[in-house]
């Protein structure tokens, strides 16, 4: 795959009960022990892809990141093909920069630089 997923996120109106529900119907184990109250999901094993089950105002809305060599030219890029960028690209603290765009049915996707 040229550029691989690499991050799911699952936003919720209710950050705790969306979190607490995924814990306990896949039995996750989500660590919600930082500032932003974000729940990080790991890939237990190295198996499938790590996430994040957050509370947003975008709720209810699940996506995905997709690692790119250069946010600006992807967002660009999805921009020409009738897509718009939802959020410029930002440096996450102590992690990736990143960016969202929707796609032309609104479907919101996020991609990842320098994971």
């Amino acid at each position: 795959m040229a550029n691989p997923v690499t991050h799911f996120e699952i936003h919720g109106k209710d950050g705790k009960k969306t979190q607490e529900f995924y814990s306990k119907l896949f039995g996750w184990n989500i660590d919600a022990n930082n500032p932003m109250a974000y729940g990080m999901v790991a890939a237990p094993g190295g198996e499938g892809i790590g996430g994040g089950v957050t509370q947003s105002d975008n709720a209810p809305m699940v996506t995905f990141y997709v690692q790119v060599d250069d946010l600006a030219a992807s967002l660009k890029k999805a921009e020409g093909l009738g897509g718009s960028t939802i959020m410029a690209p930002m440096d996450v603290p102590g992690g990736p920069k990143i960016a969202m765009f929707s796609d032309p049915d609104g479907n919101v996707v996020g991609l990842s630089s320098g994971m």
